[in-house]
Parts: structure tokens; sequence; C-alpha cells
């Protein structure tokens, strides 16, 4: 792989791991318009996935530095302020349902989760789901710990290329009762680790096949300019989302389907 061919990669990962239109989604198809099929895709995407749990680290430094403080102070058995052990309690409780289903189903991921036609149904099946978000949604409510057990199952659809980490999250926010942006702001934050995780996984699969010395420069340019995409994105999509609907996502991944559907791969 190229380093230009890296740097389309990188950029189309940062922009759309955060947009609600699918990351893994874009991925597959950007790799079939440029001719990239190769057997170790979905690691490439994981170090992809790598930078942009990074960017999410640093964006929302202050959040995981108190959930580590509230940590430590709760196995010290010391004070722990209220807002700050619901947000660590429902990381915890939001995480535990992408694990378990991401272990169950990481065989069909690398084979036939991987696949275009999936990837439109999908587009449109998230785009009802982000319809009835909006139709449902009445943000007048906060985050607990039980509502972060229920965004992480509409994490787990992410694991379907096409579905979208952050659309899910944020329509199951919607649903639950959240605004939009703090919808948002969970989702990314009860995502990164599921991608430091994932992204980890897959860099010691490449460092022990020994593909990493063949492709590490390429992905490394890669994974540069998709965290310096990704802390743009962040930053502008939490702003766009205190004024606006997801009605413009649910169009473009509706068109982006019917699209996808009538191309001959």
């Amino acid at each position: 792989m190229d380093i230009l061919s890296s740097v389309i990669l990188g950029a189309v990962q940062g922009l759309t791991e955060f947009l609600p239109i699918s990351s893994s989604g874009h991925l597959i198809i950007a790799r079939d318009l440029l001719g990239l099929q190769t057997d170790y895709g979905l690691s490439v995407d994981a170090v992809l996935q790598l930078a942009t749990s990074l960017a999410i680290f640093i964006y929302f430094r202050r959040e995981f530095g108190g959930m580590i403080i509230t940590f430590f102070n709760l196995v010290r058995g010391r004070f722990v302020e209220k807002r700050d052990a619901v947000l660590f309690w429902a990381v915890v409780f939001g995480t535990i349902p992408a694990v378990a289903f991401g272990l169950l189903l990481e065989n069909a991921m690398d084979t036939i989760f991987r696949n275009t036609s999936l990837v439109a149904f999908s587009l449109l099946t998230g785009s009802l789901l982000f319809y009835l978000g909006e139709r449902f949604a009445k943000q007048d409510s906060i985050l607990t710990p039980q509502k972060g057990l229920w965004i992480g199952f509409f994490q787990s659809l992410a694991l379907i290329p096409g579905m979208s980490r952050s659309g899910s999250t944020i329509a199951g926010g919607l649903l639950l009762g959240l605004t939009r942006e703090e919808a948002a702001r969970f989702g990314f934050i009860v995502g990164f680790p599921i991608l430091l995780g994932s992204g980890l996984k897959k860099l010691i699969e490449l460092q022990s096949q020994g593909i990493l010395l063949n492709i590490g420069f390429s992905v490394f340019v890669g994974a540069v300019c998709a965290f310096v995409v990704s802390m743009f994105v962040i930053h502008y999509l939490l702003r766009y989302l205190r004024s606006h609907t997801l009605s413009v996502f649910i169009w473009y991944r509706v068109l982006f389907a019917l699209i996808l559907l009538s191309l001959p791969f």
C-alpha cells in the first residue's frame, strides 16, 4: 500500500469514525475503489482506529482524567464526586456489550461482514434508527450507568459495517432522553476502550505476522492523517449537534446506499 492510498484511508477513517455515516463501511468502499483489497485489511483499519482513539483521549482528556482519578479513589475507598462516578460506571457498563459481541463475531467481521451489499443495507437500517431517535427524542434526561449500558448495546450495532458507532450511540442516547450533544460526547468516550483495544490487538497481530515491517511507514502516515482529521471532526460535530438534527446524515446515508446498490462491485 503506497503512502497516497494510506493518506486517503486515514482521512476517510478520521472523517467517518465520528460523523454518523460509518467508518468501516466507507473504508471498505474506499479500498474497493482504490483496488486495495488485502488479507489484512481489518488490521490496517484497526491501526487507523488506534489513531482516532488517541484523538478521543486527547480531546476529552479532562473527562478521562476524572475517570482515572475516580478509579483510584474507588479502589482506595475515598470520596468520589457523583458526576465523575456516573460517567465512570456508564463507560464501564457501556463497554461490556461491545466487547462481548466483538469477541463473538470476530470471525464474521473478517469475512462475511466485509461485503458491499451488507454495507448498503446497513446504511439504510441505520438511517431508520436515526429517524426513530429523532422522532422520539425528548432530550430531557441525564446520563446514568443504566443508560450507559443500553447505549453500549447500541454501540454493538457498529460491528456491522454501515451502521456507524457514533450514529448508533447518538440515536440510542436520543431514545434514552439525552440531548444530541450529550449523546455524541458519551458515544465518543464510550467508544474509546473498544477502539483502543481493537487497535492494540491488531497492531500486535501485524507485528507477529511480520506485516508491520512491510507496511509500517505507510500505515503510520495514514494514522497521523486520521488523528489530525479526527480532532477537527470531533470539535465541529459537537458544535453542529447543538442546534441541528441528524437529518443531513440520514439523507446522505440513504443516497450513499442507493449508489452502492447500483454499482457493479
